[in-house]
């Protein structure tokens, strides 16, 4: 199976794996491992992205002092990785549309319209590129996503 994901994001999704190839090959000395397919890198960023078959996933999520009460750490960076992934599987649907239909909305939700969700409480999840990233996620690797939780 695996196989065949690496060999899909090869082909159909070459916009967005040669651009996770470069940020990766940047990123070289950072640790790398192997998830259902998927080349994931932690790195020192605040926040993580998915480009293809690479997945790119902070070493601390800022928002884990928020809900620490209720989720461990490293449950959170899981739950993390499970919604990248998810961005991933959304790749091999899309495609060369992968970039404009889920990177740029969900570029100006998580960027552009963080204050004003912040304000109102709402979940970053709650977005559809977010929300069905989530979804697929967890039907792919049978682990829980990020669910609905307040982040910012």
């Amino acid at each position: 199976m695996a196989v065949l994901y690496i060999l899909i994001q090869l082909t159909w999704g070459i916009l967005q794996s040669l651009l996770g190839a470069v940020v990766f090959l940047l990123h070289i000395k950072d640790s790398h491992f192997m998830y259902h397919g998927a080349i994931v890198t932690k790195w020192k960023g605040k926040s993580s992205v998915s480009l293809g078959m690479f997945v790119f996933v902070t070493e601390s999520p800022y928002f884990v002092p928020k809900l620490k009460d209720e989720y461990s750490e490293s449950e959170l960076a899981n739950r993390l990785l499970v919604h990248e992934y998810g961005h991933t599987v959304q790749s091999l649907i899309l495609g060369p549309l992968y970039l404009i239909i889920m990177g740029i909305p969900s570029t100006i939700w998580g960027f552009v319209l963080a204050k004003r969700r912040k304000e109102k409480q709402i979940s970053y999840f709650s977005f559809f590129t977010e929300k069905w990233a989530n979804s697929l996620g967890e039907r792919i690797t049978k682990e829980k996503s990020m669910e609905q939780l307040i982040i910012d």
